[in-house]
C-alpha cells in the first residue's frame, strides 16, 4: 500500500506543477498582450510579439485562443472585471452609482482606454465587431443586468421598462464621452447620470399651459 501510495505521489505533484505553470503561462500572455495594446493597436500586434513578450511558444497560445483578437478581448476583460466589479449594496440606485464611477475610473486609465481601439477596429472589421459582441460585451452587460433584475425584484425599478434601453442610457454616456472628449469624464459625471434616471426626467411640478396648443 505504501509503495503504491509513494509511486502515486510524484504523478499528483506532477499535475499539480503541469496546472501551475499553465496558469503562469496564461497569465503571462494575458499580461504581455494587455502592455502590448497600450503601445499600439491591435491590428499591428502580431502573435509572435505576444509570444515573445510572454516567454511562451505561439504553440502555446494556440492551445487556448485561435487568434490575437480571442487573447486581446480576454485579457481586457479579465482586467475590467477585477477593477470593475458588480457590487450588490442592496440598493440598485447605489450599486449603479458605485459600478458606473469604478467603470470611469477604469476608462480613464491607460489600460481603459484601449477601449476605444476595440471600437474604432469594430467599424472597420464587422468579424471582430461580432467577437467583441459575443465575448466582451455580452457577459458585461449580463453582470450589470442583475443589479437591474435586483431593482426590479425589490420593487426599486418598474418591472416594464426595457432592461436593454435602460442599460443603454446608464453606460452609453460615459463611452460618448470616453470617444469624443466633449466633457468631463469623472465621479461627479456617475452621479448626475444616476440620479437623473433614478429620478426621471419629467418635472412634477410642471402644470402644461392649456392654451400653447391653441
Amino acid at each position: 500500500m505504501k509503495l503504491a501510495e509513494a509511486g502515486q505521489m510524484p504523478m499528483a505533484e506532477s499535475k499539480n506543477r503541469g496546472r501551475q505553470r499553465s496558469e503562469e503561462s496564461k497569465e503571462a500572455i494575458l499580461t504581455a498582450t494587455l502592455c502590448l495594446l497600450k503601445e499600439k493597436p491591435l491590428r499591428d500586434i502580431t502573435i509572435e510579439e505576444i509570444a515573445r513578450k510572454a516567454g511562451v511558444g505561439k504553440a502555446t497560445i494556440y492551445k487556448w485562443w485561435p487568434s490575437k483578437a480571442y487573447v486581446a478581448l480576454d485579457a481586457f476583460l479579465r482586467k475590467m472585471n477585477r477593477m470593475v466589479p458588480t457590487p450588490d449594496t442592496g440598493s440598485a440606485e447605489s450599486d449603479f452609482r458605485e459600478q458606473l464611477h469604478s467603470l470611469i475610473t477604469f476608462f480613464t486609465s491607460l489600460t481603459g482606454r484601449v477601449f476605444g481601439q476595440f471600437l474604432a477596429e469594430g467599424q472597420s472589421d464587422k468579424e471582430f465587431a461580432s467577437l467583441f459582441r459575443e465575448r466582451f460585451l455580452k457577459p458585461r452587460r449580463e453582470a450589470v443586468g442583475a443589479i437591474f433584475d435586483r431593482g426590479v425584484k425589490r420593487g426599486e425599478i418598474d418591472r416594464s421598462l426595457d432592461r436593454e434601453l435602460v442599460l443603454d442610457l446608464i453606460y452609453g454616456p460615459a463611452i460618448l464621452r470616453l470617444m469624443a472628449g466633449h466633457a468631463p469624464l469623472d465621479r461627479e459625471v456617475a452621479e448626475a447620470i444616476i440620479s437623473t434616471l433614478f429620478r426621471g426626467l419629467g418635472n412634477k411640478s410642471f402644470k402644461p399651459d392649456r392654451n400653447s396648443s391653441k
